[in-house]
């Protein structure tokens, strides 16, 4: 058995809002083991002897079948989550800024992301192996450049962004 993560895309931060207990009792009932949730931005983890690829459809549709919304998930080794964190290029413990990592679903949201016009005083990104790093001045989030492009529906679908320090968590 392997330990992997499914990360939810757009859960309990804005229309989707599932309780964490649930949402461990439909993993566990799709024949995931030792399943555990961290955080309730949607972070589970479980154990399963498939990989990702098999994986990823059985989650997508085990909580569009329970909960009713169409679920987006990315699932990591926890060796994949651990070499994000590592990869990291910018000062994560940077006063007044936020370290997020934007895992991407396809080519389409790093395209789009890494074209948009950036205010280097605010905010500055880097391309990874499936994510881009990102790092913005507390506070603007929402209203930078690469959080504006984030909301936008196709992108939205396509990615979900997690703070370093979540990302550490998972890996312990």
């Amino acid at each position: 058995m392997a330990r992997y993560v499914a990360l939810l895309r757009g859960v309990n931060v804005g229309g989707v809002n599932l309780k964490m207990a649930d949402v461990r009792a439909a993993f566990t009932a799709i024949g995931f083991g030792n399943v555990s949730t961290v955080l309730a931005s949607g972070n589970v983890m479980f154990d399963t002897e498939d990989g990702p690829a098999a994986t990823k459809p059985r989650i997508e549709r085990a909580l569009a079948d329970t909960f009713g919304y169409p679920a987006r998930v990315h699932v990591l080794s926890l060796a994949e989550i651990e070499r994000v964190i590592t990869d990291f290029p910018f000062d994560a413990d940077r006063e007044g800024w936020h370290p997020y990592v934007i895992f991407l679903m396809g080519d389409e949201p790093r395209d789009v992301l890494l074209s948009v016009d950036l205010d280097a005083d605010l905010e500055a990104v880097s391309p990874g192996d499936g994510v881009i790093y990102w790092t913005v001045e507390r506070g603007r989030t929402l209203t930078s450049a690469i959080g504006k492009a984030t909301a936008r529906a196709r992108i939205k679908e396509l990615t979900t962004t997690r703070n370093l320090r979540t990302l550490k968590k998972l890996v312990g």
